[in-house]
C-alpha cells in the first residue's frame, strides 16, 4: 500500500510540474496539491483500482465499492498510472477494463468538485481526464470495456475510450449531467461518445439526462455484444480479448491509429468558453451541493 501511495504522490507532483511548466494554470496545480490529502486516505482505505495480468491479457479492475465506482480525483491518477504501467510491459497484446457486478462507473465523484474555486480548476479536471483517456486511446492493442450496472457520465467516456464494449443485462448508460452537476462535456469526449452511439443519442443523453437500458445501448451502438449475468460478461470479455491478443497485432494498431485520427479532426472544436461558462456558474455550485445533500437542484441558468 504504501509503495501505490509513494507512486501516486510522484504522479500528482509530476502533473503539477506540468500544468506549471506549461502555464496553465497556477491555481489547477493548487488544487492538484491540495488532493494529495484526499488521495492519500482514499487509498489508505483500500485498493480502487487493481491491476492484474493473465498471460497476454491485462485486466484493469475498478472496484471503489462505496459510490458505486465514482472516479475520485486519486482514481483518476491511478487508472493513469495503471495504463501507463500497462502501455511498459512486454508481452500485453490486449487490456479489459471493468469494474464491479453493480457498476462499471458511475459518474465523477462530485465531492471532489467542491473544492474548485473557480472554472480553471474544472480545466485543470478535464485536462487530467483527457490526458487519462488518450493514454487509453493510444495503446496498440485492444482495449475492452466489461460493463455491468451503473455506467454513466464519467463511465461512458472511460468506456468509449476503449474499443470495445460487452454489457450485462443490468447495465444503464447515459450522461445525466444536466440534472445531475451541471456542467458540460468536452469537444473531445462529445466527439468520443458521438463516435459510438452517434450524435442523435448523445444529444439526447445530454439534454434528457435519462439513462438507457442495457437493451436500448446494444441498439444504439454503445454494447457489441449483452451477457445475461455479470459473471458471463466476465468470461466474454476475457475470451474476446484473448482472441484478439492472437490477432496481428500491426492490423490492430494501424486501424485504432486511423480511428484516433478520424475522431481527432472530429473534436478539433473551441470549447474553452463553454467549459469555464460551466464550472464557474452558480448553477454548477448547486448542481454539487444538491447531489452531495440528496436533494433536487434547483438550476436557475446563472
Amino acid at each position: 500500500m504504501r509503495r501505490k501511495i509513494r507512486r501516486y504522490d510522484a504522479f500528482v507532483r509530476l502533473w503539477i510540474a506540468k500544468v506549471q511548466c506549461t502555464g496553465r494554470h497556477e491555481e489547477g496545480a493548487e488544487y492538484a496539491r491540495l488532493q494529495l490529502y484526499h488521495a492519500r486516505s482514499s487509498f489508505s482505505g483500500g485498493i480502487l483500482i487493481r491491476l492484474d495480468r493473465r498471460d497476454r491479457v491485462a485486466y484493469i479492475f475498478i472496484e471503489r465499492n462505496v459510490a458505486r465506482n465514482a472516479m475520485s480525483l486519486a482514481m483518476w491518477h491511478e487508472l493513469r498510472a495503471l495504463v501507463g504501467e500497462v502501455a511498459a510491459t512486454n508481452g500485453i497484446r490486449a487490456l479489459v477494463v471493468t469494474g464491479t457486478r453493480d457498476a462499471f462507473v458511475a459518474g465523477a465523484d462530485l465531492s471532489d468538485f467542491r473544492a474548485f474555486r473557480d472554472a480553471n480548476d474544472g480545466l485543470a479536471y478535464e485536462a487530467l481526464v483527457e490526458e487519462t483517456l488518450q493514454a487509453i486511446e493510444a495503446l496498440p492493442f485492444a482495449t475492452v470495456a466489461a460493463i455491468a450496472g451503473s455506467c454513466t457520465g464519467a463511465g461512458v467516456i472511460v468506456a468509449c475510450a476503449c474499443d470495445v464494449r460487452f454489457g450485462a443485462r443490468n447495465a444503464k448508460v447515459g450522461i445525466p449531467i444536466a440534472r445531475t452537476v451541471g456542467n458540460v462535456t468536452t469537444a473531445a469526449n462529445l466527439a468520443r461518445v458521438a463516435a459510438v452511439v452517434g450524435s442523435a443519442r448523445v444529444t439526447a443523453w445530454l439534454l434528457g439526462a435519462e439513462l438507457d437500458d442495457a437493451e436500448l445501448a446494444l441498439a444504439s451502438g454503445f454494447f457489441y455484444e449483452l451477457c445475461d449475468t455479470p459473471e458471463m460478461l466476465a468470461a466474454r470479455a476475457a475470451a474476446f480479448a484473448e482472441r484478439t491478443a492472437r490477432n496481428a497485432p500491426l492490423t490492430i494498431a494501424s486501424a485504432k491509429e486511423l480511428f484516433r485520427r478520424a475522431r481527432a479532426n472530429a473534436a478539433n472544436v473551441a470549447d474553452r468558453d463553454l467549459l469555464e461558462r460551466c464550472y464557474g456558474s452558480d448553477d454548477f455550485r448547486e448542481g454539487v451541493a444538491a447531489f452531495l445533500a440528496k436533494r433536487p437542484a434547483e438550476f436557475t441558468g446563472r
